[in-house]
């Protein structure tokens, strides 16, 4: 069983900053691959970047790339998002997963299903 828990979250002006921390339970952190992903009220939850457990592969959703980093800290069973340059349309619940057992991971990664567990999610909300 894995638990994830995000925090970070908050009320920020456009144009400001924020990083989201998602703290992972377990001793095999460093194997899994971790996405973040967004629901805004109303609207399908959505995928924002992933990053393998090896780094070496890091994806993210052409409205966040050049704005948000994704990270991890294998030492701290910690992932990250750094999110700068918000937009009032970056507004949403922001959610840390899992996968636990990324085979294939650069054809899934942008899926929810592909995920194994999930956290209850941060609000982001980003004033214009």
């Amino acid at each position: 069983q894995v638990q994830l828990v995000e925090s970070g979250g908050g009320l920020v002006q456009a144009g400001g900053s924020l990083r989201l921390s998602c703290a992972a339970s377990g001793r095999t952190f460093y194997n899994y691959a971790i996405g973040w992903f967004r629901q805004a009220p109303g609207k399908e939850r959505e995928f924002v970047a992933a990053r393998h457990r090896s780094g070496g592969y890091i994806y993210y959703r052409d409205s966040v790339k050049g704005r948000f980093i994704i990270s991890r800290d294998n030492a701290k069973n910690t992932g990250y998002l750094q999110m700068n340059s918000l937009k009032p349309e970056d507004t949403a619940v922001y959610y840390c997963a899992a996968d636990i057992d990324p085979i294939n991971y650069g054809s899934r990664y942008y899926r929810p299903s592909a995920y194994d567990y999930w956290g209850q999610g941060t609000q982001v909300t980003v004033s214009s």
